[in-house]
């Protein structure tokens, strides 16, 4: 019996939410753990996903099929579970996890179930579930009845831990697919390629509408650079066209886990709260000593943004 798993990488990495699915799938009653990865087989992280307890990792390079096409890479999983007599076939619950699972259930006609936060095997076609509802603010157990078993991973929800490494064999697999499986497909730019994503990062700079404009991120990206992080933002910035949606943190936009979220001059609407819960360590800076969000922070400055932020960047290149 094998267990499927999405991977995605970050960087030339194993992406963190990716690892922590592959630490839930290592708990399933299952004789191999089998990695799905997307990439050329030369930057497959071969070492780490032994470490995980990997023993199989089935490539599908460029050459086979190029780009993200949410409804190939399902196509493909659909083929590598009847191939490999998969019980189960997961994925992180990334914006990427989500929908291709979601097309695989649509292709396979099988139920599908988003962020689990534990899936336990209970005989026969059926696995217990306890998962995230309403972004995360209720907890709903389930039963699934299904040949294959088809959820993602909440992506604050599992600790990523290691295991004994495996002995690791790699496939290169080339999918049949259909010209119709290929129609939806977008390319990275190369802007966007390489480097830390909002989901994955270990430092995350929230910016809100305090920050006053455009113009008035500079700093918190000087910020993010020197503590190796990225810039997220809350919807009203988006919703100013001030910043793209990619880096939104919330409910209708990314859910993070970093290390820690410095959240600068943005109140805390529960929306937001939904999507930075995760986050290990919360900072506040906010003029308003009655911000939400300070109730959710380990630690809060009272004061204008726009002094703080310059303050610490200089005391850190100072170090």
């Amino acid at each position: 019996m094998t267990v499927l798993c999405l991977t995605e990488l970050d960087g030339g990495e194993a992406a963190d939410a990716s690892l922590r699915a592959l630490t839930l799938g290592r708990s399933l009653d299952s004789s191999a753990l089998a990695a799905v990865v997307f990439a050329d087989s030369a930057s497959v992280p071969a070492g780490a996903l032994a470490g995980y307890g990997v023993t199989d990792v089935y490539v599908i390079e460029p050459g086979s099929l190029e780009g993200y096409a949410p409804q190939a890479w399902a196509r493909t999983l659909a083929g590598l579970a009847a191939e490999t007599g998969a019980t189960a076939v997961l994925a992180a619950g990334t914006d990427r996890g989500n929908e291709v699972l979601a097309h695989l259930g649509a292709i396979t006609g099988l139920p599908m179930a988003a962020n689990c936060t534990l899936v336990t095997p209970d005989g026969g076609q059926t696995h217990r579930l306890v998962r995230h509802r309403w972004a995360g603010l209720l907890l709903e157990d389930a039963v699934m009845e299904a040949p294959v078993a088809l959820f993602t991973v909440a992506t604050d929800s599992v600790a990523n831990v290691s295991a004994t490494p495996a002995a690791l064999s790699v496939h290169v697999h080339k999918p049949e697919l259909a010209g119709a499986d290929l129609v939806v497909r977008a390319a990275e730019s190369p802007a966007g390629a390489g480097g830390v994503s909002l989901a994955t990062a270990r430092v995350v700079v929230g910016g809100g509408r305090g920050v006053g404009g455009p113009d008035g991120f500079a700093p918190l990206e000087e910020l993010a650079e020197l503590l190796g992080g990225v810039v997220g933002v809350s919807r009203v910035v988006t919703s100013e066209g001030w910043r793209p949606h990619r880096q939104q943190v919330g409910q209708t936009g990314t859910k993070i886990t970093p290390e820690l979220y410095l959240a600068c001059g943005i109140s805390g609407a529960i929306q937001h709260i939904a999507g930075c819960a995760g986050a290990r360590h919360i900072i506040a800076i906010n003029t308003d000593p009655g911000a939400p969000i300070l109730g959710h922070a380990d630690y809060a400055v009272i004061g204008d943004l726009h002094q703080v932020i310059p303050a610490l960047v200089a005391a850190l290149r100072a170090r």
